[in-house]
């Protein structure tokens, strides 16, 4: 599908691509990551045709149909609808041709065009346009407003709804969800996995990964490695690498014994059984893959505040809204010190109202809101980028806040951040989004809080200051309130998930994947386009149908009853892959029993620690595949439940 020969690329002087090779095949879906910086973007623009490489080259196939996502829209005053079908480029040609021909009065061309218009389901496009926006979060209201009436992160999802309505062989998305919410990014990796074509796409978001990916290329040291599997095997192959380059060693270890206190400070706290059960096996992976991290060049932690009260915060009777409007109502919420929680809910279900009102800015209508006496916020949120003193540096924002501070004080905790020399004393007005988004979270660090609220805290930042992101909220000893599209963050960073819905905030017993099977029952399937005959029907509905005639019946019990029958291997399936799960688990630990062992270790039983680890990694490798295929096979059971259901 796509053949990188030889290829040398460099943007302002600096290479980024040194005489790579590559090979993507039809139908994979390849994640790519790397700093920022690395060429990622760049390597994009080379495909469309943007940039010219200085040796090698690119080849695809000939007619080779290439939609991508725009990072920026101007304002129009084309209804949302329209922008999202001005994607289907044929579609549009052939719109143009019916109207030029009615124009004429040529019959002929006027059933040729209607033909066309028909082979390319013309008729299905507008309701197509209608379940992308509402998979990616837009109300259906807003079908017809005006681009112009979106703010910047809402005509990103237009961008991205266009580039998914485009007819395509290769699909180049950069950063698809950095504007979207939880349940939109659960939304679109459903409708990735289905894609037929070749997926190339840049991410900085584990889990969109890890469910979307087949193949991984890591740009590093201006070549391009190509991993197979998700973005869990590449850092568990690219940590077995690491892990052996003794300079790494003593940063490893340092890494996992941050872990390993987190892990152990939430085994003592944890008390729903599901929950504490899928939060330490994502800990304890995270201890497997900590040497893939080693390498970061960011290292901070939040500060304690020198006094803390308990509780911190807590609203009673809470109404909280905008003007005269109450979204959520009888909120009553208790912050202690050590909390820490996820929330959860509907995009426009109030969640950033819940945190403004946490915040005591304006948005609790009535209720008592209670401060403790030591009560320090620190609060991130992306708007927040906006307010930084554009020409002020890292080094002045902190300054600022800490004018007895020394020089030396203040560079090494920029450094933590990643802003070293001239970097940290460069006014800010030039930084990216992500590097903006660094310094707001180092004048948080900076002031020491000890109740963080964070909202959509990781939007712009890279894989590596993620891993930094997540590290310091296990080791940050205050409450902790956080929304984000990141489940990787959400699964190593709380124990409790609260749910925003239906105009409540109340405690959630689920974990992450309750969550996802809750909101699938929720919304309307709008995964699939809808078939002309589902269309024809909604429209002799509309027109006044009548009941469904006896013959009608019979035909749909007889299609309930094949449901039912296509429906019985795959729970087969399903029960087989948790009996095999649970069979793994026993194994691996016994193996890790005897592992424990400290006699293994000594010199006689060297052969026999070999096996044991040989045989742990295997069972480890099984396990991990299972559970995988168990993912699939349980969404499948699922779909088809919901359509017998239907």
């Amino acid at each position: 599908m796509l053949t990188i020969t030889d290829l040398s690329l460099q943007r302002g002087g600096v290479w980024l691509l040194e005489n790579v090779n590559l090979t993507v095949q039809p139908g994979q879906r390849v994640a790519i990551v790397g700093a920022n910086g690395a060429g990622k973007s760049s390597l994009f623009k080379l495909l469309l045709g943007q940039l010219t490489a200085e040796q090698g080259g690119v080849s695809l196939p000939g007619g080779c149909r290439i939609a991508h996502m725009a990072q920026e829209v101007e304002a129009s005053a084309r209804s949302a609808r329209d922008f999202i079908l001005d994607g289907d480029f044929e579609l549009r040609r052939l719109e143009r041709e019916l109207a030029e021909a009615e124009a004429r009065g040529d019959d002929h061309a006027i059933a040729h065009a209607h033909g066309e218009l028909d082979l390319h389901e013309a008729w299905s496009a507008p309701r197509r346009a209608e379940a992308l926006l509402r998979g990616l979060g837009f109300a259906d209201s807003d079908a017809e407003r005006p681009v112009s009436a979106f703010s910047g992160g809402w005509r990103i999802r237009l961008n991205l709804a266009q580039a998914l309505m485009r007819p395509s062989d290769l699909l180049l998305l950069d950063e698809p969800t950095n504007h979207l919410d939880l349940d939109a990014c659960l939304w679109l990796e459903n409708w990735l996995r289905r894609y037929s074509g070749t997926l190339l796409f840049i991410s900085h978001d584990r889990d969109f990964m890890d469910r979307v990916a087949t193949h991984l290329v890591h740009f590093d040291q201006k070549k391009l490695v190509l991993y197979t599997g998700n973005y869990s095997a590449f850092e568990v192959q690219r940590s077995e690498r690491l892990a052996q380059q003794q300079a790494g060693f003593e940063r490893q270890q340092a890494r996992i014994a941050e872990i390993q206190r987190f892990i152990d400070r939430f085994k003592a706290k944890a008390t729903k059984a599901k929950q504490a059960q899928s939060r330490v096996k994502a800990l304890e992976r995270m201890e497997r893959i900590a040497p893939a991290h080693v390498d970061s060049p960011f290292s901070f932690e939040f500060p304690m505040a020198d006094k803390v009260s308990n509780p911190l915060l807590s609203i009673r009777h809470g109404v909280a809204g905008h003007g005269d409007t109450a979204i959520l109502r009888n909120i009553n919420v208790t912050l202690l010190p050590g909390s820490r929680i996820g929330l959860l809910g509907p995009n426009g279900a109030g969640k950033s109202t819940f945190m403004d009102a946490l915040r005591g800015t304006g948005t609790l209508l009535s209720g008592e809101r209670t401060c403790g006496e030591h009560l320090a916020i620190g609060y991130f949120a992306q708007h927040q980028l906006e307010s930084l003193d554009l020409d002020a540096s890292p080094f002045l924002h902190l300054q600022r806040l800490a004018p007895r501070a020394s020089e030396q004080q203040v560079r090494n905790f920029l450094g933590g951040f990643d802003f070293h020399g001239d970097e940290a004393l460069s006014p800010i007005r030039s930084f990216s989004g992500g590097e903006k988004a660094r310094v707001a979270l180092a004048i948080i660090a900076w002031q020491k809080p000890n109740l963080l609220l964070l909202d959509e805290p990781t939007n712009h930042l890279d894989l590596e200051m993620r891993q930094a992101l997540t590290m310091a909220l296990q080791n940050f000893d205050g409450a902790i309130v956080v929304v984000s599209h990141d489940r990787h963050l959400l699964r190593n960073t709380v124990d409790q998930f609260w749910l925003v819905s239906d105009g409540a905030v109340r405690e959630y017993d689920g974990d992450l994947e309750d969550y996802e099977r809750w909101l699938a029952e929720r919304r309307k399937d709008d995964d699939e386009p809808p078939k002309r005959e589902v269309v024809e029907q909604a429209v002799a509905s509309r027109a006044g149908a009548t009941a469904l005639t006896a013959d009608e019946r019979k035909a749909r019990k007889r299609q309930e009853a094949e449901l039912r029958q296509k429906l019985s291997p795959w729970r087969k399936k399903q029960g087989n892959l948790e009996a095999r799960m649970d069979q793994l688990q026993q194994e691996l630990a016994g193996v890790e029993q005897q592992l424990a062992d400290p006699a293994i270790y000594d010199d006689s039983a060297k052969v026999k620690l070999k096996e044991l680890l040989a045989q742990q990694s295997g069972l480890k490798r099984e396990l991990d595949n299972v559970e995988a295929e168990w993912l699939d096979v349980s969404e499948t059971v699922e779909n088809l439940e919901a359509e017998l259901a239907g």
